[in-house]
Order: structure tokens, then sequence, then C-alpha cells
């Protein structure tokens, strides 16, 4: 079993940026491998609009999309709650800022890579609350000569 219920995954710029017009706005392979590794055999929960940039469920991975549209090929939920009811435990957050926001008084547990850029972007990642979390571990990414910025790997876990 998992050391959490609900965890939310995220790469975070120093800006706190996370998007750029519907897709990633650094190109971070080792961390794309660092989110399939952690996700591989879980439910992720994310938006709609994270769901279309990605174009399709993620593989070996349950997929439940939070919108009211129907989506073809695609397990959805009208909110968050009902996604959460439906996804069981533990269960990934993968976006997107809304996601994130509403799930950061839910989770218990947050994976977050931390980009040491400041990249331009329209999608930010929500402040942590004061006092609520508390940085676990905090590890320095090999940066890989495909990854465009250097990185650290932290473990935030609810007070």
């Amino acid at each position: 079993m998992s050391d959490f219920s609900v965890a939310i995954i995220a790469a975070v710029a120093d800006n706190n940026v996370i998007g750029s017009g519907g897709d990633l706005p650094f190109r971070l392979p080792t961390d794309l491998k660092h989110f399939k590794t952690k996700t591989m055999g879980h439910t992720i929960v994310m938006g709609r609009r994270t769901f279309l940039s990605l174009g399709k469920p993620l593989p070996r991975r349950r997929t439940i999309v939070v919108t009211r549209t129907p989506l073809a090929d695609v397990e959805t939920a009208p909110s968050l709650d009902t996604a959460l009811v439906a996804a069981g435990r533990p269960v990934f957050l993968g976006g997107g800022a809304r996601i994130y926001e509403d799930g950061l008084a839910l989770a218990d547990t947050l994976f977050l890579t931390r980009v040491h850029a400041s990249p331009a972007g329209d999608t930010f990642f929500p402040a942590l609350p004061d006092g609520v979390f508390r940085c676990e571990s905090s590890e320095v990414g090999f940066q890989s000569p495909n990854d465009e910025c250097a990185f650290t790997f932290e473990v935030w876990r609810r007070t």
C-alpha cells in the first residue's frame, strides 16, 4: 500500500508557472520519467484541459477527468469530489491549476518538482497554505543533457 491517500504531483517553476498555452513551459524528460514512475499503476485525476493537452489516458494508469462535458474513451466525473469517490485511494491529482487549488485542502502528500527557471506562462500552481505542509525531503535531480534546466524533487506532508 502507498504511504499517501491523496497526493498532488506537479512540476513547478520558481515563479509558480506550471503551464503555457496548454503545454508544459519547460522540457524536462527526467521529470517526465519521475512522474511516470510515481504514478504507474495508480489512479490519476486531472482537469479537462490537462487531459486534452495529453490527448489520451496515460498507459497503465486509471485516468479520471473532471469535466461536465462527456469525453470519448476516458472516465469522467463532474467534480473533484465525485472523481475522488470514484477513484478510491491512493490517488494522484495531476493538474491543472484548479485541480491543484481545490486539491490542496484534500491532499496529504505533495510530490513537487521544483524547476529552477522562471519561464513565461499562463497557468500557475497555487501558493502553499502557511503551516499546513512541511517539506519531508528534498533531492537535487540529475540534470541530463536533454533537460532544459536544473530541478529538485521535493516531498511535502500534511502537518
